[in-house]
């Protein structure tokens, strides 16, 4: 089932120095992207299991926090905008306007719309890293298929994540969400 892994190609957007870095993950035969510093890459997946945990532990009343903490201010506000496609809420864009504004820096058809971060229910027991492989890492960006759990429900949300390093922080950068 698995015999293509899905990995990320990072096209880097030149961005301020106080603006976060933002990139593209597109889909590869794992054996194009060059592997990274086996200590980065360590680094890299302590620190997304760690961060994806504690945001599902948090009270749901810090977790927009924690996300905003955790990711890149571009994903932030792109997740934030695909949540809300064509709800009735203030700052809410339609369908095409999203995919307008968003075409140019990420892949409008493989988030999940009117969804939560990184799962898709809204309701959950407790989300645990099942899983969280790896897949290819491009200088300071780094992709892994990560599999959550729900424990209570018996649901596994399959995700790719891109986490990039920037000056020695890591951030979530971009989540393929549409992954089987």
């Amino acid at each position: 089932m698995r015999n293509i892994i899905i990995i990320s190609l990072l096209l880097i957007i030149s961005c301020s120095e106080t603006k976060k870095e933002e990139i593209k993950i597109n889909n590869l035969p794992k054996g194009s992207v060059v592997e990274n510093n086996s200590k980065d890459t360590a680094e890299a997946k302590t620190w997304l299991v760690k961060s994806i945990e504690s945001y599902f532990n948090a009270d749901i009343s810090n977790q927009e926090n924690i996300m905003q903490n955790i990711t890149t201010k571009d994903y932030y506000d792109f997740k934030t905008d695909a949540t809300n496609v064509d709800l009735d809420v203030d700052g809410s864009l339609t369908l095409k306007e999203f995919q307008q504004k968003w075409k140019n820096k990420f892949n409008t058809e493989n988030v999940a719309l009117n969804t939560g971060f990184l799962i898709s229910a809204q309701d959950w027991t407790k989300i645990e890293v099942k899983k969280c492989d790896l897949n290819a890492s491009l200088e300071n960006d780094y992709s892994f298929y990560v599999e959550l759990e729900d424990t209570g429900a018996k649901e596994i949300y399959k995700c790719i994540i891109k986490v990039t390093k920037i000056k020695n922080n890591f951030f979530i950068g971009n989540v393929l969400e549409k992954v089987n």
